[in-house]
């Protein structure tokens, strides 16, 4: 099986892209493939083991097919957690892109597929000049978006995917994730994001306390393809 790799956005901050990400890690694993995560980048980090980590971060990295070392899983991360390039400034740094790009072709090189989680949404800036699509544009990737349903999703959702395929980018599928047990009009909220967004739903993840297990959620992988 060969799956294109993908760039995982959502709509907002908090709005489930670990946990997809972890699921989509596990289902592909469970496919028989050599599987690894990215969080290039990262926000609100503690210092452990002599470094800055992000839980994000090491989430991805536990749900890899083997052994990777953590600074190639989140090659940037600062302490605040704040957009990252406030971040980056705080402490005199600059985001450099091309770090991250060597991490990714160092992985894309040793596995079947490999899963990049965005920080934030679409257009986080990373400096002055460059935001998230330009470290998408430059791994050459295609994007799935995670829409958390919530009050003001389907506005969010439906600019986020004209934003990104203006930057002519493939959306591969988007997906919904429930951050709310008791939001009103779920059902309707899903028709109309998938009215308007025009590409696969790859699946509903439930609300939970936990990353749910393959067992738990069907994750349409085909649109990967």
């Amino acid at each position: 099986m060969k799956l294109n790799n993908v760039f995982i956005t959502g709509t907002d901050t908090g709005v489930g892209k670990t946990w997809f990400t972890v699921a989509l890690m596990n289902e592909l694993k469970l496919k028989g493939l050599k599987v690894a995560g990215m969080k290039p980048i990262a926000s609100g980090s503690e210092w452990n083991n002599g470094r800055w980590e992000n839980e994000d971060a090491l989430q991805i990295m536990q749900a890899c097919s083997e052994d990777i070392d953590y600074e190639v899983i989140n090659p940037i991360a600062f302490e605040p957690p704040i957009a990252p390039h406030i971040a980056a400034d705080l402490v005199g740094e600059t985001i450099d892109i091309r770090k991250i790009h060597d991490a990714y072709q160092a992985l894309k090189q040793n596995h079947d597929i490999v899963i990049v989680e965005g920080v934030g949404g679409w257009r986080v800036p990373l400096s002055a000049e460059t935001s998230l699509c330009d470290l998408t544009r430059q791994l050459q990737l295609s994007v799935i978006l995670v829409v958390g349903l919530r009050l003001g999703c389907i506005n969010h959702a439906v600019l986020s995917a004209e934003v990104i395929r203006r930057d002519e980018f493939e959306l591969s599928g988007w997906v919904a994730t429930e951050l709310d047990p008791a939001y009103l009009n779920k059902a309707q909220t899903l028709s109309a994001i998938q009215t308007r967004l025009q590409c696969p739903m790859l699946v509903e993840m439930p609300y939970s306390t936990v990353i749910p297990s393959p067992e738990d959620i069907q994750i349409n992988i085909d649109c990967l393809s």
